[in-house]
Protein backbone atom coordinates (compact mmCIF):
# COMPACT_ATOMS: atom_id res chain seq x y z
CA UNK A 1 0.00 0.00 0.00
CA UNK A 2 2.35 2.42 0.85
CA UNK A 3 4.41 2.00 -2.67
CA UNK A 4 1.52 2.09 -4.31
CA UNK A 5 0.41 5.50 -2.65
CA UNK A 6 4.18 6.80 -3.47
CA UNK A 7 3.47 5.55 -6.84
CA UNK A 8 0.48 8.26 -7.02
CA UNK A 9 1.94 10.89 -5.29
CA UNK A 10 5.08 10.81 -7.40
CA UNK A 11 2.63 10.64 -10.57
CA UNK A 12 1.13 13.77 -9.23
CA UNK A 13 4.28 15.34 -8.43
CA UNK A 14 5.11 14.81 -11.71
CA UNK A 15 2.56 16.01 -13.51
CA UNK A 16 1.98 19.43 -11.20
CA UNK A 17 5.14 20.41 -10.60
CA UNK A 18 7.73 18.92 -13.54
CA UNK A 19 10.96 20.86 -12.98
CA UNK A 20 10.69 20.05 -8.84
CA UNK A 21 9.91 16.46 -10.01
CA UNK A 22 13.28 15.76 -12.08
CA UNK A 23 15.62 17.07 -9.08
CA UNK A 24 13.96 14.04 -7.44
CA UNK A 25 15.85 11.77 -9.10
CA UNK A 26 18.64 10.68 -7.25
CA UNK A 27 16.26 9.40 -4.88
CA UNK A 28 15.19 6.56 -7.49
CA UNK A 29 19.37 5.90 -8.21
CA UNK A 30 20.16 5.84 -4.18
CA UNK A 31 17.62 3.33 -3.89
CA UNK A 32 18.59 1.40 -6.82
CA UNK A 33 22.48 1.78 -6.02
CA UNK A 34 21.09 0.13 -2.17
CA UNK A 35 19.93 -2.78 -4.73
CA UNK A 36 23.19 -3.12 -6.00
CA UNK A 37 25.00 -3.28 -3.13
CA UNK A 38 23.38 -6.91 -2.53
CA UNK A 39 23.61 -8.43 -5.93
CA UNK A 40 27.15 -10.19 -5.55
CA UNK A 41 26.14 -11.81 -1.89
CA UNK A 42 22.78 -13.03 -3.12
CA UNK A 43 23.76 -14.49 -6.10
CA UNK A 44 26.68 -16.17 -4.41
CA UNK A 45 24.44 -17.64 -1.53
CA UNK A 46 21.57 -18.86 -3.88
CA UNK A 47 24.07 -20.38 -6.14
CA UNK A 48 26.54 -21.93 -3.91
CA UNK A 49 23.11 -23.44 -1.41
CA UNK A 50 21.50 -24.38 -5.00
CA UNK A 51 24.23 -26.53 -6.35
CA UNK A 52 24.65 -28.20 -2.28
CA UNK A 53 20.71 -29.11 -2.40
CA UNK A 54 21.25 -30.71 -6.48
CA UNK A 55 23.78 -33.16 -4.41
CA UNK A 56 21.34 -34.19 -1.82
CA UNK A 57 18.59 -34.25 -4.72
CA UNK A 58 20.57 -36.37 -6.73
CA UNK A 59 20.83 -39.31 -4.02
CA UNK A 60 17.53 -40.59 -4.98
CA UNK A 61 18.40 -40.89 -8.85
CA UNK A 62 15.34 -40.57 -11.15
CA UNK A 63 13.63 -37.95 -9.03
CA UNK A 64 16.29 -35.48 -8.96
CA UNK A 65 17.71 -36.09 -12.85
CA UNK A 66 14.28 -35.62 -14.05
CA UNK A 67 13.10 -32.86 -11.97
CA UNK A 68 16.87 -30.89 -12.94
CA UNK A 69 16.19 -31.54 -16.50
CA UNK A 70 12.68 -30.74 -16.23
CA UNK A 71 13.38 -27.24 -14.51
CA UNK A 72 16.21 -26.88 -17.03
CA UNK A 73 14.40 -26.79 -20.04
CA UNK A 74 10.68 -25.30 -18.67
CA UNK A 75 13.30 -21.83 -17.43
CA UNK A 76 15.02 -21.50 -20.61
CA UNK A 77 11.63 -21.99 -22.40
CA UNK A 78 9.93 -19.18 -20.64
CA UNK A 79 13.10 -16.97 -20.84
CA UNK A 80 12.46 -17.53 -24.26
CA UNK A 81 8.48 -16.93 -24.43
CA UNK A 82 9.23 -13.74 -22.60
CA UNK A 83 12.06 -12.54 -25.36
CA UNK A 84 9.43 -13.51 -27.58
CA UNK A 85 6.57 -11.25 -26.75
CA UNK A 86 9.18 -8.40 -25.73
CA UNK A 87 10.31 -8.11 -29.13
CA UNK A 88 6.75 -7.98 -30.29
CA UNK A 89 5.44 -5.23 -28.33
CA UNK A 90 8.68 -3.26 -27.91
CA UNK A 91 7.67 -1.95 -24.04
CA UNK A 92 9.33 1.79 -23.32
CA UNK A 93 10.16 2.18 -26.98
CA UNK A 94 8.72 5.87 -26.72
CA UNK A 95 10.07 7.00 -23.63
CA UNK A 96 13.75 7.41 -25.15
CA UNK A 97 15.49 8.65 -21.29
CA UNK A 98 18.66 9.88 -21.99
CA UNK A 99 18.92 11.74 -18.82
CA UNK A 100 18.99 8.05 -17.17
CA UNK A 101 21.87 7.01 -19.18
CA UNK A 102 24.26 9.85 -17.08
CA UNK A 103 25.60 7.60 -14.09
CA UNK A 104 25.17 4.12 -15.89
CA UNK A 105 27.41 5.52 -18.55
CA UNK A 106 30.28 6.03 -16.54
CA UNK A 107 30.21 2.29 -15.68
CA UNK A 108 30.27 1.26 -19.22
CA UNK A 109 33.26 3.05 -19.80
CA UNK A 110 35.43 -0.21 -21.29
CA UNK A 111 32.92 -2.10 -21.65
CA UNK A 112 33.79 -2.73 -25.12
CA UNK A 113 36.43 -5.30 -25.49
CA UNK A 114 37.28 -8.54 -27.60
CA UNK A 115 36.13 -12.20 -26.54
CA UNK A 116 39.41 -12.92 -24.99
CA UNK A 117 39.41 -9.89 -22.40
CA UNK A 118 36.53 -10.46 -21.89
CA UNK A 119 36.77 -14.60 -20.64
CA UNK A 120 39.70 -13.44 -18.98
CA UNK A 121 37.33 -10.38 -17.15
CA UNK A 122 35.27 -13.20 -15.64
CA UNK A 123 38.24 -14.42 -13.62
CA UNK A 124 39.12 -12.17 -10.44
CA UNK A 125 41.61 -10.94 -9.33
CA UNK A 126 41.28 -13.09 -6.02
CA UNK A 127 39.11 -15.15 -4.47
CA UNK A 128 37.07 -12.20 -2.57
CA UNK A 129 37.37 -8.97 -5.42
CA UNK A 130 34.53 -10.06 -6.92
CA UNK A 131 32.95 -8.80 -4.39
CA UNK A 132 34.22 -5.59 -4.08
CA UNK A 133 34.61 -5.03 -7.85
CA UNK A 134 30.75 -5.40 -8.10
CA UNK A 135 31.12 -7.97 -11.45
CA UNK A 136 28.41 -10.22 -11.13
CA UNK A 137 30.40 -12.49 -13.71
CA UNK A 138 33.23 -12.75 -11.38
CA UNK A 139 31.00 -13.34 -8.68
CA UNK A 140 28.99 -16.57 -10.54
CA UNK A 141 32.22 -18.05 -11.28
CA UNK A 142 33.38 -17.76 -7.61
CA UNK A 143 29.99 -19.19 -6.16
CA UNK A 144 30.26 -22.05 -8.94
CA UNK A 145 33.44 -23.03 -8.02
CA UNK A 146 32.91 -23.05 -4.44
CA UNK A 147 29.38 -24.66 -4.83
CA UNK A 148 31.37 -27.91 -6.61
CA UNK A 149 34.21 -27.86 -3.86
CA UNK A 150 31.80 -28.12 -1.32
CA UNK A 151 29.66 -30.88 -3.33
CA UNK A 152 33.11 -32.84 -3.83
CA UNK A 153 33.60 -32.31 -0.20
CA UNK A 154 30.53 -34.58 0.74
CA UNK A 155 29.85 -34.24 4.11
CA UNK A 156 32.50 -32.83 5.33
CA UNK A 157 31.84 -29.56 3.10
CA UNK A 158 28.04 -29.52 5.20
CA UNK A 159 29.13 -27.33 8.26
CA UNK A 160 30.32 -24.67 5.35
CA UNK A 161 26.70 -24.89 3.38
CA UNK A 162 24.80 -24.32 6.72
CA UNK A 163 27.23 -21.23 7.73
CA UNK A 164 26.30 -20.08 4.25
CA UNK A 165 22.86 -20.31 4.67
CA UNK A 166 22.90 -18.02 7.79
CA UNK A 167 24.81 -15.60 5.57
CA UNK A 168 22.24 -16.19 2.94
CA UNK A 169 19.57 -15.06 5.66
CA UNK A 170 21.61 -11.99 6.91
CA UNK A 171 21.48 -11.00 3.29
CA UNK A 172 18.25 -11.38 2.40
CA UNK A 173 17.11 -9.39 6.04
CA UNK A 174 19.43 -6.40 4.69
CA UNK A 175 17.12 -6.63 1.51
CA UNK A 176 14.24 -7.11 3.59
CA UNK A 177 15.62 -3.65 5.32
CA UNK A 178 16.07 -2.22 1.88
CA UNK A 179 12.49 -2.58 0.67
CA UNK A 180 11.06 -0.24 3.77
CA UNK A 181 12.72 1.77 1.08
CA UNK A 182 11.02 1.10 -2.10
CA UNK A 183 7.86 3.64 -1.39
CA UNK A 184 10.30 6.77 -1.09
CA UNK A 185 12.59 5.06 -4.14
CA UNK A 186 9.07 4.39 -6.31
CA UNK A 187 8.15 7.74 -5.80
CA UNK A 188 11.50 9.77 -7.09
CA UNK A 189 11.79 7.21 -9.48
CA UNK A 190 8.31 7.81 -10.75
CA UNK A 191 8.11 11.54 -10.17
CA UNK A 192 11.56 11.84 -12.57
CA UNK A 193 10.64 10.05 -15.20
CA UNK A 194 6.28 11.58 -15.36
CA UNK A 195 8.47 14.58 -14.89
CA UNK A 196 10.38 14.19 -17.78
CA UNK A 197 8.02 12.88 -20.11
CA UNK A 198 4.70 13.22 -18.81
CA UNK A 199 1.79 10.79 -19.92
CA UNK A 200 3.91 8.57 -22.25
CA UNK A 201 5.71 6.80 -19.00
CA UNK A 202 2.63 5.87 -17.30
CA UNK A 203 1.25 4.70 -20.59
CA UNK A 204 4.72 2.39 -20.95
CA UNK A 205 4.57 0.93 -17.81
CA UNK A 206 1.13 -0.09 -18.20
CA UNK A 207 1.86 -1.64 -21.36
CA UNK A 208 4.04 -3.73 -19.85
CA UNK A 209 2.40 -4.50 -17.01
CA UNK A 210 -0.57 -6.00 -19.00
CA UNK A 211 2.11 -7.65 -21.55
CA UNK A 212 3.32 -9.53 -18.50
CA UNK A 213 0.43 -10.52 -16.87
CA UNK A 214 -1.20 -11.67 -20.13
CA UNK A 215 1.90 -13.93 -21.01
CA UNK A 216 2.43 -15.61 -17.84
CA UNK A 217 -1.58 -16.36 -17.95
CA UNK A 218 -0.97 -17.63 -21.41
CA UNK A 219 2.16 -20.17 -20.38
CA UNK A 220 0.04 -21.59 -17.83
CA UNK A 221 -2.76 -21.82 -19.72
CA UNK A 222 -1.49 -22.93 -23.18
CA UNK A 223 2.03 -24.25 -22.19
CA UNK A 224 1.97 -25.89 -18.86
CA UNK A 225 -1.54 -27.05 -19.63
CA UNK A 226 -0.55 -28.79 -22.81
CA UNK A 227 2.29 -30.53 -21.30
CA UNK A 228 -0.05 -31.72 -18.26
CA UNK A 229 -2.49 -33.00 -20.88
CA UNK A 230 -0.43 -34.69 -22.81
CA UNK A 231 1.64 -35.90 -20.23
CA UNK A 232 -1.00 -36.62 -17.33
CA UNK A 233 -4.15 -36.51 -19.14
CA UNK A 234 -5.15 -34.17 -16.12
CA UNK A 235 -7.01 -30.71 -16.59
CA UNK A 236 -5.11 -27.83 -15.49
CA UNK A 237 -8.04 -25.88 -14.60
CA UNK A 238 -9.10 -28.71 -12.03
CA UNK A 239 -5.52 -28.48 -10.74
CA UNK A 240 -5.61 -24.77 -10.37
CA UNK A 241 -8.84 -25.05 -8.07
CA UNK A 242 -7.76 -27.46 -6.20
CA UNK A 243 -4.70 -25.29 -5.45
CA UNK A 244 -7.41 -22.02 -4.67
CA UNK A 245 -6.64 -21.13 -1.19
CA UNK A 246 -2.74 -21.70 -1.60
CA UNK A 247 -2.98 -18.85 -4.51
CA UNK A 248 -5.03 -16.38 -2.26
CA UNK A 249 -2.45 -16.73 -0.01
CA UNK A 250 0.31 -16.19 -2.45
CA UNK A 251 -1.66 -12.92 -3.85
CA UNK A 252 -1.54 -11.47 -0.36
CA UNK A 253 1.64 -12.18 0.69
CA UNK A 254 3.05 -11.63 -2.86
CA UNK A 255 5.69 -14.24 -2.52
CA UNK A 256 4.95 -18.59 -3.61
CA UNK A 257 7.16 -18.72 -0.50
CA UNK A 258 3.97 -19.04 2.21
CA UNK A 259 2.16 -21.66 0.11
CA UNK A 260 5.24 -24.18 0.65
CA UNK A 261 4.16 -26.24 3.34
CA UNK A 262 0.76 -26.50 2.13
CA UNK A 263 1.86 -27.27 -1.59
CA UNK A 264 3.75 -29.98 0.15
CA UNK A 265 0.72 -31.72 1.97
CA UNK A 266 -1.79 -30.96 -0.82
CA UNK A 267 0.35 -32.56 -3.90
CA UNK A 268 0.78 -35.77 -0.97
CA UNK A 269 -2.83 -35.79 -0.87
CA UNK A 270 -3.14 -35.38 -4.37
CA UNK A 271 -1.54 -39.26 -4.61
CA UNK A 272 2.08 -38.28 -5.45
CA UNK A 273 4.62 -40.10 -3.48
CA UNK A 274 6.31 -38.33 -0.45
CA UNK A 275 9.74 -38.89 -1.53
CA UNK A 276 8.87 -37.09 -5.15
CA UNK A 277 7.12 -34.30 -3.74
CA UNK A 278 9.64 -34.06 -0.99
CA UNK A 279 12.40 -33.82 -4.03
CA UNK A 280 10.85 -31.86 -6.56
CA UNK A 281 8.91 -28.93 -4.66
CA UNK A 282 11.90 -27.59 -2.35
CA UNK A 283 14.08 -27.87 -5.31
CA UNK A 284 11.70 -26.52 -7.64
CA UNK A 285 11.57 -23.51 -5.34
CA UNK A 286 14.73 -22.43 -6.31
CA UNK A 287 15.48 -24.04 -9.78
CA UNK A 288 11.61 -24.00 -11.72
CA UNK A 289 10.80 -20.07 -11.18
CA UNK A 290 8.98 -19.66 -14.78
CA UNK A 291 7.70 -16.42 -13.93
CA UNK A 292 10.43 -15.07 -12.47
CA UNK A 293 12.15 -16.17 -15.93
CA UNK A 294 9.51 -14.22 -18.07
CA UNK A 295 9.77 -11.35 -15.76
CA UNK A 296 13.31 -10.72 -16.54
CA UNK A 297 13.90 -10.76 -20.28
CA UNK A 298 10.24 -8.58 -20.63
CA UNK A 299 12.01 -6.22 -17.64
CA UNK A 300 15.19 -6.06 -19.71
CA UNK A 301 13.88 -5.30 -22.95
CA UNK A 302 11.45 -2.52 -21.57
CA UNK A 303 14.56 -0.70 -19.17
CA UNK A 304 16.67 -0.99 -22.50
CA UNK A 305 13.71 0.54 -24.88
CA UNK A 306 13.15 2.78 -22.18
CA UNK A 307 16.67 4.71 -22.34
CA UNK A 308 17.10 4.71 -25.61
CA UNK A 309 19.60 1.96 -26.02
CA UNK A 310 17.35 -1.09 -27.58
CA UNK A 311 19.43 -4.56 -27.12
CA UNK A 312 20.80 -6.26 -30.23
CA UNK A 313 19.94 -9.85 -31.05
CA UNK A 314 23.43 -11.35 -29.97
CA UNK A 315 23.02 -9.07 -26.74
CA UNK A 316 19.47 -10.75 -26.00
CA UNK A 317 20.75 -13.97 -26.38
CA UNK A 318 23.63 -13.42 -24.22
CA UNK A 319 21.56 -11.93 -22.02
CA UNK A 320 19.25 -15.50 -22.10
CA UNK A 321 22.36 -18.16 -21.14
CA UNK A 322 23.01 -15.56 -17.90
CA UNK A 323 19.42 -15.36 -17.18
CA UNK A 324 18.98 -19.07 -17.67
CA UNK A 325 21.64 -19.46 -13.91
CA UNK A 326 20.96 -16.37 -12.35
CA UNK A 327 17.05 -16.92 -12.30
CA UNK A 328 18.13 -20.36 -10.06
CA UNK A 329 19.04 -17.64 -7.91
CA UNK A 330 15.93 -15.12 -8.26
CA UNK A 331 14.73 -16.24 -4.71
CA UNK A 332 10.62 -15.82 -3.68
CA UNK A 333 10.74 -13.09 -1.60
CA UNK A 334 9.67 -9.02 -2.45
CA UNK A 335 13.13 -7.66 -3.86
CA UNK A 336 15.12 -10.25 -5.57
CA UNK A 337 13.57 -10.63 -8.69
CA UNK A 338 14.82 -6.37 -8.78
CA UNK A 339 18.35 -7.51 -7.62
CA UNK A 340 18.58 -10.68 -10.07
CA UNK A 341 17.38 -8.00 -12.72
CA UNK A 342 20.26 -5.74 -11.93
CA UNK A 343 22.73 -7.81 -12.20
CA UNK A 344 21.67 -9.22 -15.08
CA UNK A 345 22.25 -5.62 -17.09
CA UNK A 346 25.38 -4.95 -15.08
CA UNK A 347 26.95 -7.95 -16.04
CA UNK A 348 26.08 -7.39 -19.84
CA UNK A 349 24.79 -3.61 -20.07
CA UNK A 350 26.22 -1.41 -17.42
CA UNK A 351 24.89 1.70 -18.41
CA UNK A 352 21.50 0.24 -18.45
CA UNK A 353 21.65 -0.62 -14.48
CA UNK A 354 19.87 3.20 -13.85
CA UNK A 355 16.92 1.99 -15.52
CA UNK A 356 15.89 -0.42 -13.04
CA UNK A 357 14.59 2.20 -11.09
CA UNK A 358 11.71 2.78 -13.96
CA UNK A 359 10.41 -0.77 -12.96
CA UNK A 360 10.15 -0.21 -9.34
CA UNK A 361 7.07 1.59 -9.50
CA UNK A 362 4.94 -1.61 -10.81
CA UNK A 363 7.26 -4.15 -10.01
CA UNK A 364 5.32 -4.81 -6.88
CA UNK A 365 2.54 -5.50 -9.08
CA UNK A 366 4.35 -7.70 -11.42
CA UNK A 367 5.60 -9.71 -8.28
CA UNK A 368 2.26 -11.05 -7.81
CA UNK A 369 1.79 -12.41 -11.43
CA UNK A 370 5.73 -14.13 -10.78
CA UNK A 371 4.60 -15.46 -7.54
CA UNK A 372 1.38 -17.10 -8.77
CA UNK A 373 3.19 -18.38 -11.84
CA UNK A 374 6.08 -19.77 -10.05
CA UNK A 375 3.82 -21.70 -7.98
CA UNK A 376 1.78 -22.86 -10.74
CA UNK A 377 5.21 -24.01 -12.33
CA UNK A 378 5.77 -26.17 -9.41
CA UNK A 379 2.72 -27.32 -8.50
CA UNK A 380 2.96 -28.72 -12.57
CA UNK A 381 6.05 -30.44 -11.97
CA UNK A 382 5.63 -32.12 -8.98
CA UNK A 383 2.79 -34.23 -11.07
CA UNK A 384 4.76 -34.41 -13.70
CA UNK A 385 7.63 -35.90 -12.01
CA UNK A 386 5.42 -38.24 -9.78
CA UNK A 387 3.45 -39.42 -13.52
CA UNK A 388 7.22 -39.89 -15.03
CA UNK A 389 8.58 -41.99 -12.03
CA UNK A 390 5.49 -43.55 -11.85
CA UNK A 391 4.81 -42.29 -8.21
CA UNK A 392 1.80 -41.18 -8.28
CA UNK A 393 -1.73 -42.58 -7.53
CA UNK A 394 -3.56 -41.79 -11.04
CA UNK A 395 -7.15 -43.33 -9.27
CA UNK A 396 -6.74 -40.77 -5.74
CA UNK A 397 -5.68 -38.31 -8.09
CA UNK A 398 -9.17 -38.24 -10.27
CA UNK A 399 -11.00 -38.46 -6.91
CA UNK A 400 -9.58 -35.39 -5.48
CA UNK A 401 -9.62 -33.44 -8.56
CA UNK A 402 -12.81 -34.28 -8.90
CA UNK A 403 -13.88 -32.94 -5.46
CA UNK A 404 -14.88 -37.02 -4.08
CA UNK A 405 -11.21 -36.45 -1.73
CA UNK A 406 -11.37 -33.02 -0.23
CA UNK A 407 -8.40 -31.76 1.32
CA UNK A 408 -8.58 -31.92 5.02
CA UNK A 409 -7.92 -28.58 6.52
CA UNK A 410 -7.83 -29.68 9.76
CA UNK A 411 -5.73 -32.57 9.31
CA UNK A 412 -3.10 -29.72 7.92
CA UNK A 413 -3.52 -28.11 10.70
CA UNK A 414 -2.76 -30.85 13.36
CA UNK A 415 -0.31 -32.31 11.38
CA UNK A 416 0.79 -30.58 7.82
CA UNK A 417 2.89 -27.82 8.41
CA UNK A 418 5.45 -29.08 10.42
CA UNK A 419 5.41 -32.78 9.18
CA UNK A 420 5.84 -31.56 5.57
CA UNK A 421 8.67 -29.56 6.24
CA UNK A 422 10.53 -32.28 8.21
CA UNK A 423 9.82 -34.63 5.02
CA UNK A 424 11.03 -31.76 2.39
CA UNK A 425 13.91 -31.06 4.54
CA UNK A 426 15.51 -34.68 4.37
CA UNK A 427 16.58 -34.29 0.71
CA UNK A 428 17.04 -30.30 0.24
CA UNK A 429 16.96 -28.73 4.06
CA UNK A 430 18.75 -25.82 2.34
CA UNK A 431 16.01 -24.98 0.21
CA UNK A 432 13.34 -25.44 2.55
CA UNK A 433 15.09 -23.29 4.89
CA UNK A 434 15.94 -20.36 2.47
CA UNK A 435 14.03 -17.99 1.44
CA UNK A 436 13.76 -19.58 -1.89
Amino acid sequence: MAVILAVVLGIAVGFVFPGVAKDLKPIGTGFVNLIKMLISPIIFCTIVLGIGSVRKAAKVGAVGGLALGYFMIMSTVALGIGLLVGNMIHPGTDLDLDAHKGAGAKQAEGASEGTADFLLGIIPKTLVSAFTEGSVLQTLFVALLVGFALQAMGRSGEPVLRGIGHLQRLVFRILAMVMWAAPVGAFGAIAAVVGETGAKALQALAVIMIAFYVTCVLFVFLVLGAILKLCTGMNIFKLLKYLGREFLLILSTSSSETALPRLIAKMEHLGVSKPVVGITVPTGYSFNLDGTAIYLTMASLFIANAMGDPLNLGEQVALLGFMIIASKGAAGVTGAGLATLAGGLQSHRPELVDGVGLIVGVDRFMSEARALTNFAGNAVATVLVGTWTKEIDRERAGLVLGGTLPFDEQTLTEEGPDADAHTAERPAPDLVKSPN
